[in-house]
């Protein structure tokens, strides 16, 4: 899998989890893993943040270069790679990492509910 977005950084090999979750080696020698639920996240953000896209992009590799190790999740509680010594970002955490929010609107009358 490979996320056209992170081409130019060095592809990190680790054979348990490259099948269905890339990761990235920064010049630093920083490591990133980029689940496919954060990426279809991020991907998503390009609707509402077309102009920052570009920022949120490189905020993940400042993010990465002050913590070393990082795992972009797409689920906190359920993480697709589990790696001793990383810190795991969600999509909320870049989105704060550059001021941005986005106003999601619930019909509280929906049958759509947990």
């Amino acid at each position: 899998m490979e996320f056209k977005e992170f081409n130019q950084y060095k592809k990190n090999i680790d054979e348990r989890y490259d099948k269905y979750c890339p990761s990235y080696i920064l010049d630093d020698g920083s490591i990133f893993y980029i689940e496919p639920n954060f990426y279809t996240q991020l991907i998503n953000l390009k609707l509402h943040f077309d102009k920052e896209f570009d920022k949120l992009i490189s905020s993940i590799v400042e993010i990465t270069k002050r913590n070393k190790k990082v795992i972009f999740t797409g689920n906190f509680d359920s993480p697709l790679v589990n790696k001793e010594g990383f810190i795991y970002r969600d999509i909320n955490d870049l989105l704060a990492y550059n001021h941005l929010s986005i106003d999601i609107k619930i019909n509280p009358e929906s049958d759509w509910k947990d």
